[in-house]
């Protein structure tokens, strides 16, 4: 049988039966694609695909996921989903950086089997990852050192957000918060999502890192830890700034000039009398003050 009856008999058009396919060679979008997914192994399509538009490639979202699923690169979550029971009250965003910080600790070993615990510390407006302490023991006081260390390179915070650990509960990061003049939010015991913002970043740390690393000192760690936050802050595209980095996006605000100094000023109290001008003498006002 021809195939002008076969296609009569059958119902097809002729032109779908010589038709051929012609697709770009994705040779090259796929071996960078599969080299960037082995590098960061946690990353999605979603972060490839930001990943790929940096370095030049033009590609559609829908045609990087069909590569994506063709090469098997799917990410697998770890553990089950934990649901949520009750109402969820929304979380508030700040506005300006330094208006909140989040702190909580991370806690991973080392190949010996000792355990270290790491201080997390992240800007809720931003998204940056402030500082990472790691060490064998962390008390309250290294903790408030820790903090008048980030104070004298950002400024003083209006408020920090943590748990109910006895680090943070402790006399010495009362007295600092008493002492630098900042507002400490305890969370409700038994309620991590109302500081979702550090859980959010603890997770990512621990699945990008923590998980795909083996550590045998603190050396190791504190030099990884290190690059890990300057990749974070400076490379890795965040969802929730519009898949912008958090330095990108702190950069979108007005820098603040001589901010520790202002700080300093309008936590002084108000002269008695205000001074004269140069080109004027005090001698009346000395009088009309007394």
């Amino acid at each position: 049988m021809s195939e002008r009856r076969a296609c009569k008999a059958t119902g097809f058009c002729r032109m779908t039966m010589r038709y051929q396919a012609k697709r770009a060679d994705d040779g090259a979008l796929r071996q960078r694609m599969k080299a960037i997914a082995h590098e960061r192994r946690r990353f999605g399509y979603r972060r490839l695909h930001v990943l790929l538009r940096r370095e030049g490639f033009t590609v559609n979202h829908k045609r990087l996921f069909r590569l994506y699923r063709e090469e098997r690169l799917k990410v697998r979550r770890r553990g089950g989903r934990k649901r949520a029971i009750g109402t969820r009250a929304p979380m508030t965003i700040p506005m300006r950086p330094n208006e909140r910080w989040s702190l909580d600790f991370v806690s991973d070993q080392f190949t010996c089997g000792r355990r270290f615990r790491i201080l997390t510390v992240v800007d809720d407006c931003t998204r940056e990852c402030l500082t990472l302490v790691a060490d064998t023991s962390l008390s309250g006081v290294r903790v408030a050192r820790e903090l008048d260390r980030l104070v004298a390179e950002r400024g003083r915070p209006k408020m920090i957000v943590s748990d109910n650990g006895s680090e943070f509960t402790s006399n010495a990061i009362l007295a600092w918060a008493d002492a630098a003049q900042v507002e400490w939010h305890y969370i409700a015991p038994g309620k991590p999502m109302q500081n979702a913002f550090i859980e959010s970043f603890n997770g990512r740390l621990r699945d990008e890192l923590l998980n795909e690393t083996l550590f045998s000192a603190l050396t190791q760690a504190r030099a990884a830890l290190s690059r890990w936050r300057s990749d974070y802050n400076g490379a890795r595209p965040h969802s929730a700034l519009g898949w912008q980095t958090p330095s990108a996006f702190a950069a979108t605000f007005h820098p603040r000039r001589d901010l520790p100094l202002r700080q300093a000023k309008s936590s002084a109290p108000d002269p008695a009398a205000h001074p004269a001008d140069k080109a004027r003498s005090n001698r009346q006002n000395e009088l009309t003050v007394g």
